[in-house]
């Protein structure tokens, strides 16, 4: 008998569903970015963490590692604010490392490279880097630990982690809006997505390998302008159970949500929490 997986960021059958070309995480990313209201934004959030708690945080770092690095959206804004000598984004899915090759485009006096690879066994050498940045990630993982193990072997002493995840009850507005439309009455009883790696949990995985030095949660707001817009979002979330030809198809699930309910703006959040750590004894 085969063992059905019911969290989708841990099924190794749907990562090239949901990670085989850049269209789904662009729509989804677009259609959140738009409805945003608050909350800072994630990769610049990133740079004055890294700022702030980074040794000699004076100078140009030497090698960054921005860890899921996906269609690029934090690698380009590492490249421009933190100016390192060389970075290196590494992601699992060969459509993102392509996307964001396109994307990030050479900065001067800056090395950058994208890689192919796994985060429980990234192409970095020991003790090589001095920031790594793993940013809505880590809950790909079954076993974020092992991650985080790899992360703490390729920073440099006294080199800097930061990892960022969401909270376990993110945007449960929204599975409330699917569950109430009948479209998947078990929408709000579903596992998170965030399951293994979150806002709860973060801080003790990282202290497993890690000297944690910071803990900041941060609540983003969203307001979707009406069930069109609020459709572009949910047609890309494998959470759900959905009927044949809704998944993927923001039109078909608009129309579907329109025969339960009214059209309006649907405000949902997402509380973001960021886990700065160093090396083990990096700090003196």
């Amino acid at each position: 008998m085969r063992f059905v997986i019911n969290n989708p960021f841990l099924d190794p059958d749907r990562q090239g569903e949901l990670y085989g070309n850049t269209a789904r995480l662009a729509s989804r990313s677009s259609a959140l970015m738009r409805a945003k209201t608050a909350g800072r934004p994630v990769p610049e959030t990133i740079v004055q963490l890294a700022q702030a708690h980074r040794a000699g945080s004076d100078r140009r770092p030497g090698l960054v590692a921005d860890i899921g690095c996906g269609r690029g959206t934090s690698s380009r804004v590492l490249a421009q604010q933190l100016k390192p000598q060389r970075l290196v984004g590494i992601d699992a899915s060969p459509a993102l490392v392509t996307a964001a090759r396109s994307r990030v485009s050479h900065h001067p006096g800056t090395q950058v490279a994208f890689l192919q690879g796994d985060f429980h066994h990234l192409p970095l050498s020991d003790d090589s880097c001095e920031l790594a940045v793993a940013a809505f990630c880590l809950y790909h993982s079954p076993d974020p630990g092992r991650a985080i193990a790899e992360i703490a072997r390729s920073l440099a002493p006294g080199g800097l982690a930061v990892l960022v995840t969401k909270a376990l009850d993110s945007y449960s507005d929204m599975d409330a809006l699917i569950a109430t439309a009948g479209l998947d009455p078990h929408a709000e009883r579903h596992e998170s997505l965030y399951a293994t790696a979150h806002g709860g949990n973060l801080a003790d995985l990282a202290q497993s390998a890690l000297d944690v030095v910071a803990v900041e949660h941060e609540e983003h707001r969203f307001e979707f302008s009406g069930l069109d817009h609020a459709a572009e979002y949910l047609a890309t979330n494998p959470k759900y159970d959905l009927a044949p030809g809704l998944y993927g198809n923001p039109g078909a699930l608009a129309a579907a949500l329109h025969e339960w309910h009214p059209d309006k703006p649907i405000t949902t959040t997402s509380v973001i929490t960021y886990v700065v750590a160093c090396s083990v004894g990096g700090r003196t």
